[in-house]
């Protein structure tokens, strides 16, 4: 990594360069003002994790310290630790006697298949038996399914489906969380041949033959490997088999179509949307304002966005965040920062990835960082994509000083870093 001699401790926060004009500041600070402080936000996980990490078994008495959100949050920050997970999970339970919910026992459960601790899973699915307040449910399983099917444990996760009798769990819902998991790790062979071939589950069949639900998940499964040919044989099959097209499988095909770099084809499946006067929610309209900001521009797009709102459907972050990414991929920042500003006005709350669509854009590392700490302030907290994106920006760029920093906001967030984050180094 090259440092640019140029960008220096000494000149790197100059009290008069202003990164965002009083203008924008304006704007975010309106943006801003309805989330959460950070330290209202992160306070009690930050204080538990100290707890725990300083091995004082007894802290002073604060029963907000030991919620359900608070132990879920801290779980979080050890989602690529699972054996200090863990041991953090067991500590509160046998130490300050909190007793786990379905929720943070779904969360641990999470963490462990991350790893492949599956042994150690089921242990704990066992646990939950014991415990009236934290009975496995529907969520347990699909996280099962998922963690084994995302390891190409197939195989495991139907074996897993088969023993839900056990649980009082066997039914349609379980059943579509495992085709949906097949299909979400791109699995969908093997979807296909669970509902359509040999291997169906007795049962369950009546669900295969016209449930546009579980067509929806097989399009949507050839959708996530890519494979535009077989997307547009099955969509044709859904045809030939009677099945009945909702706004969803519209909605699955509009997106392979605008994916696939044929966006003009989404718009006209819109318009087809229209003549048969379905009724689009947002997701549609999210699709096909992406589809007319690529084909058509973004000036396009906002006229949908329009017409969105015209007919009673209310944006929600994502259709901002799109607006906003076509927005700064054509240069546009200064309107890009309107819209932020303006997102509170109508009720909608910044994400994580309101924000990446600026840090992708954006050139100067002064900027960059000014914009990241605004996000934090405002109670947004980063994901790890987020670090590791403006790690490897600020690296190519040569930049070491702000590479620390962010590695250093990091630590201090109490996230832990996980592999991509240390090959940023590399």
């Amino acid at each position: 990594m090259n440092i640019n001699p140029s960008f220096t401790t000494e000149n790197f926060h100059s009290n008069n360069t202003k990164i965002i004009s009083h203008k924008n500041q304006q704007m975010l600070s309106s943006s801003t003002s309805r989330c959460l402080n950070p330290t209202t936000l992160f306070s009690h996980t930050r204080i538990l994790f100290s707890y725990f990490h300083s091995h004082n078994p007894k802290p002073q008495s604060n029963p907000q310290i030991f919620d359900q959100n608070t132990i879920q949050d801290t779980l979080s920050c050890y989602n690529n630790e699972w054996k200090s997970a863990l041991e953090f999970f067991n500590w509160v339970e046998t130490q300050h006697q909190f007793r786990h919910t379905t929720d943070t026992y779904n969360r641990m459960i999470d963490i462990l298949g991350k790893f492949f601790e599956f042994d150690s899973s089921w242990d704990l699915i066992q646990r939950m038996r014991k415990n009236p307040d934290s009975n496995p449910n529907h969520a347990t399983f699909r996280i099962m399914f998922k963690r084994y099917v995302s390891a190409h444990l197939v195989n495991e996760a139907i074996d897993t489906f088969n023993r839900l009798d056990e649980f009082n769990l066997k039914d349609e819902t379980s059943y579509c969380n495992l085709v949906d998991s097949l299909c979400e790790y791109k699995h969908v062979i093997e979807a296909q041949e669970l509902c359509f071939g040999e291997r169906k589950i007795v049962g369950f069949d009546g669900l295969n033959g016209s449930d546009t639900k579980i067509y929806n998940m097989i399009l949507r499964g050839w959708f996530k490997l890519g494979w535009w040919g077989k997307c547009r044989e099955f969509w044709e099959e859904m045809d030939k088999r009677g099945v009945v097209k909702d706004l969803h499988s519209y909605s699955i095909y509009m997106d392979i179509m605008c994916k696939s770099k044929k966006p003009w084809k989404s718009v006209k499946l819109y318009k087809e949307l229209k003549m048969k006067r379905i009724k689009m929610d947002v997701v549609a309209y999210n699709t096909v304002i992406r589809a007319v900001g690529i084909s058509e521009g973004v000036d396009f797009a906002m006229r949908v966005y329009r017409e969105m709102r015209e007919v009673g459907c209310e944006p929600n972050v994502v259709t901002c965040n799109i607006i906003l990414k076509l927005l700064c991929e054509n240069g546009r920042v200064k309107e890009a920062y309107a819209v932020l500003g303006h997102m509170p006005k109508k009720g909608i709350v910044p994400d994580v990835m309101t924000y990446h669509c600026f840090f992708r854009c954006l050139e100067k590392p002064k900027e960059i960082l000014r914009l990241f700490d605004w996000m934090i302030e405002s109670g947004i907290r980063p994901k790890m994509d987020t670090f590791v994106m403006l790690i490897r920006k600020f690296g190519r760029w040569g930049f070491l000083r702000p590479v620390l920093l962010v590695w250093k906001k990091m630590k201090d967030l109490g996230c832990s870093p996980d592999e991509f984050a240390y090959e940023c180094f590399n």
